[in-house]
Parts: C-alpha cells; sequence; structure tokens
C-alpha cells in the first residue's frame, strides 16, 4: 500500500520540478502583454496613481491599440 503511493509521490514531485524549470528558463523574457502591463503600470506610478483612478487608468491604457 505504501509503494504506490511513494511511486505517485515521486513523479509527481518530478512533473512539478520539470514544470518549475521550464518556468525559470523563460524567466526574464515577458510576453507581448506581460510587458504591456509593465509598462502601464509603470505610468501609473509616475502619475502617483491609487486605487479607483489607478484601475481606470489601468483598463484604459491596456485596451488602448498597440502602435503600428
Amino acid at each position: 500500500m505504501l509503494k504506490p503511493i511513494l511511486a505517485a509521490a515521486t513523479i509527481a514531485l518530478f512533473a512539478a520540478t520539470g514544470a518549475y524549470a521550464q518556468d525559470k528558463k523563460q524567466e526574464g523574457k515577458a510576453t507581448p502583454q506581460q510587458q504591456r502591463m509593465a509598462d502601464c503600470s509603470k505610468q501609473a506610478k509616475q502619475k502617483m496613481l491609487k486605487g479607483e483612478a489607478r484601475k481606470k487608468f489601468m483598463s484604459a491604457c491596456l485596451k488602448a491599440k498597440k502602435p503600428s
């Protein structure tokens, strides 16, 4: 009874480690959406927006059309 549980736990551990390694490999490479969120957040911080004003700004900024 204990062996199947240990086997399943070991497999789960290796699967989780592989997923973590994949995430770490992609770290530092922001997707376009992540970059856009970072840019909008930086702008909101520069304008010192907080609370509801920040939420509205972020929403509008993220919905804005991308420059062609």
